[in-house]
């Protein structure tokens, strides 16, 4: 008889109207619907909003992952939408085995007549409960999508279908009846994985827009111990940015340059001041395809490990994510 842990965080999916004041709250962990045959253990290591959720928790929330691993054959964590992508690539990051994980939500609460929670956790139990699952790092199921933690992003606020991210989902699990069709469209990749004890390092994001000239920029690299920009296009900014960068990096401070584009990769292409080229040789990391938040975790992991400047800019550069 298989063996499934769900691991419940809060989140929409375990959210009903606040009785104490306005809006909605996570209060009560939802059950997984229809899996005869399936031992169901459940587990609450916390009961967050996900914009509450912090990579502490997350870290957490990977060391629980790997004491229930061996005792199960799949492990499903609901989470909120809102850092779910964030909580799924830290897992992707620091989780060594093989076990599938698979994390879901909701778009809506309990006591909606449309509540999506029952379908998205049935469709993560039997995709966290497939052979073919194994080994893929982690994942998330979404309205019968299966995204990879890398690439899964929220691309919208309300949507029942919030989740896409480019090039799109890597397989599909249809239920018809009591039987369920899963099939992938991509086969399971190695990956690194790093196991930081503790996260004492701090990362900021910076948001590039049109005519910044570095306000905050000071702020934020006193009180960290690296930077993150979301840059325009393929990893451009404006003139003004190339000497703070410059000298922040020659501190040996790190300085990751991700895309506020949707998707698409960061390239330095541009040779005028502030354009990727140059910032790359002031010093500047290209984020590859993470986008800025999910090239923080990394950025947070590498630098809680204790790499330097140069280990980093390996990492990043070699895609070893």
């Amino acid at each position: 008889m298989k063996r499934l842990a769900v691991i419940h965080t809060g989140g929409t999916i375990a959210s009903r109207p606040n009785p104490d004041g306005p809006g909605v709250t996570p209060q009560a962990a939802p059950s997984v619907p229809g899996l005869p045959g399936v031992i169901v253990h459940d587990y609450q290591p916390f009961n967050l909003p996900s914009p509450h959720v912090t990579p502490a928790h997350m870290l957490a929330l990977a060391h629980l992952i790997e004491q229930l691993a061996p005792g199960h054959d799949g492990i499903v964590v609901t989470h909120g939408t809102d850092t779910l992508e964030e909580t799924a690539f830290f897992l992707h990051l620091t989780l060594a085995t093989q076990t599938p994980v698979v994390l879901t939500g909701s778009m809506r609460h309990a006591e909606e007549a449309s509540w999506d929670g029952p379908g998205n956790l049935l469709d993560a139990a039997q995709v966290a409960l497939h052979p073919q699952s194994r080994g893929r790092g982690p994942l998330a199921v979404f309205g019968g999508d299966i995204y990879d933690a890398r690439t899964v992003t929220k691309v919208h606020t309300t949507a029942v279908d919030a989740f896409g991210g480019y090039p799109g989902p890597i397989g599909r699990i249809d239920r018809v009846g009591d039987s369920a069709h899963l099939r992938y469209f991509a086969m399971p990749e190695a990956r690194p994985v790093y196991a930081p004890p503790a996260l004492p390092a701090h990362v900021e994001i910076l948001y590039a827009y049109a005519g910044w000239q570095g306000e905050g920029y000071a702020e934020a690299d006193a009180r960290s111990d690296g930077l993150v920009i979301a840059a325009l296009g393929t990893g451009n900014l404006p003139a003004e940015l190339l000497p703070l960068i410059a000298r922040t990096t020659t501190s040996g401070k790190p300085v990751v340059i991700a895309t506020r584009t949707h998707a698409g990769p960061v390239i330095p292409i541009y040779g005028y001041p502030g354009g990727g080229a140059t910032l790359v040789e002031a010093g500047a990391i290209p984020a590859s395809f993470l986008n800025a938040h999910k090239a923080r975790l990394l950025l947070l992991v590498l630098l809680s490990l204790g790499r330097d400047l140069g280990e980093i800019r390996q990492v990043f550069e070699a895609g070893a994510f």
